[in-house]
């Protein structure tokens, strides 16, 4: 055994240092399944003292660290690299709630507090932290900081970011800072938390954070409309926005063939509206106020709406349960399309208003040059973030496909960035994007960048190789 490994086992117990190759497996590789890479050992702590002395150790013996929660992320963030060098850093001891304030509207977490629980925390004192993801059962606190989560709720609550009000930090040179304050208000200098906020563990690891919390909706309605074209959902999300200004929770666009997967691979899944059209709109609504409107109102807006032109078909839930099946057709697209074969994937954001001239261009760019390709479509029309994936044609071996990435990438991030757009709405950079960020980020901003990294992990150890 190293002497390093030797003093982290000192520092949180023998039995929270991993260095089992199997035992370290899950660990090693990302959620899914592109990567495994190599660490001297898994290290557990169980308090923010316990993780201020491995950083400290981290300095000491020039070994980098990987900090980790549910390893839910999509970009090769929470994993080492082949080097077998670094140490994964796990925080999913800490899972402490450690203060919920229904007077306040706080709750105070540890960062490897699983997103369920915190959610459960928070409706026992008839409060919601309206941060909603599909991997809520196994992503953590930490975790969804450190890439600024944001999820089917951003267009109206915002991204993770504007849920914070205080974090608690260990720097990158084992110091602690309690920034846990509970204020809506404090312009007391530099914003550190939001330093911190996004950077992917690269600049010190999370431990805690304050984060806000909202009355329980009374009352909730869940609708699923069919439209012929995005142009006709944007105006659709217009109307809504007009009528619901502080109700509209969600406004997902997904295409036809999107939903087609779910049908494929989950058939006993019951089928609200036929899949005849184009697009479609999942729409909630989400009230507090005692009275709440009622279903005839949004069937009147409905109406009014079909009588344009501008919707198809339409179903308002009338339980629970039916709201239920409705998201079970938005959450399982990923799934389906992972059982349909290999799909490379974009996490993109683009101007609101933007988004249907830009899926005609890159929809018309993608079929010339990848003829019978499939494009999969959906995401969050309300704040202009999409999943904007692509298939394989009909016959082409996934190998052929996968060869084909770089091409689709640079063609889909063209045509993004010519609409004022970024190539990462939600998932982060981690490793697998670094090369595309510094083609497309403004030089001056990846300077900053990289002064903001040099000043604050100065010995270059915190998830090396990720972002920068």
């Amino acid at each position: 055994m190293s002497p390093f490994l030797n003093a982290c086992r000192k520092a949180v117990g023998d039995t929270h240092v991993m260095t089992d190759t199997q035992q370290m497996q899950a660990y090693l590789t990302d959620r899914r399944k592109r990567l495994t890479g190599k660490a001297q050992a898994v290290v557990a702590p169980g308090s923010t003292e316990e993780v201020a002395r491995i950083v400290r150790l981290c300095n000491q013996y020039a070994v980098p660290l990987v900090p980790q929660g549910g390893n839910t992320g999509l970009v090769l963030g929470s994993v080492p690299d082949l080097s077998g060098n670094a140490i994964v850093l796990s925080l999913k001891r800490m899972n402490a709630i450690r203060a919920l304030d229904a007077d306040n509207n706080t709750v105070t977490a540890e960062a490897g507090c699983v997103l369920d629980d915190v959610h459960a925390a928070a409706r026992k004192a008839n409060r919601l932290l309206p941060l909603l993801l599909p991997s809520s059962g196994q992503c953590t606190i930490g975790g969804n900081l450190s890439v600024n989560a944001g999820g089917t709720t951003v267009l109206r609550y915002g991204t993770v970011r504007k849920l914070c009000l205080g974090l608690e930090v260990v720097t990158a040179e084992g110091a602690v800072w309690d920034g846990l304050q509970t204020l809506y208000k404090d312009n007391s200098g530099y914003d550190l938390r939001d330093l911190f906020i996004g950077a992917e563990g690269t600049l010190g690891v999370i431990t805690a954070a304050v984060l806000g919390l909202y009355p329980l909706p009374r009352e909730q309605h869940t609708l699923l409309v069919a439209v012929d074209t995005p142009e006709a959902a944007l105006a659709l999300l217009a109307r809504f926005r007009q009528h619901y200004v502080s109700s509209l929770t969600t406004f997902e666009l997904i295409s036809r063939h999107a939903l087609a997967l779910v049908a494929t691979h989950f058939p006993s899944l019951p089928l609200p509206l036929p899949l005849r059209y184009a697009q479609y709109a999942l729409i909630e609504l989400s009230f507090t106020e005692p009275e709440a409107p009622n279903t005839d109102s949004l069937e009147a807006l409905l109406q009014a709406e079909r009588e344009k032109g501008v919707v198809r078909d339409a179903v308002v839930s009338q339980s629970p349960s039916q709201s239920r099946m409705m998201w079970q057709w938005r959450e399982n697209i990923s799934d389906a399309q992972a059982l349909a074969g290999n799909n490379i994937k974009h996490d993109i954001a683009i101007p609101v208003a933007s988004v249907p001239a830009f899926l005609a261009e890159t929809d018309t760019l993608l079929q010339a040059r990848f003829p019978a390709c499939h494009i999969v479509m959906f995401g969050h029309l309300g704040d202009g973030s999409l999943h904007y994936n692509i298939g394989a044609p009909e016959g082409v071996p996934d190998e052929d496909f996968l060869a084909w990435q770089a091409d689709i990438n640079q063609l889909v991030y063209d045509s993004v960035y010519r609409f004022s757009g970024t190539l990462s709405a939600e998932h982060g950079i981690g490793s697998m994007k670094t090369e595309t960020l510094a083609r497309y980020k403004s030089p001056i901003a990846l300077d900053l960048m990289r002064k903001i990294k040099a000043a604050l992990d100065p010995h270059g150890i915190m998830n090396p190789g990720k972002i920068l």
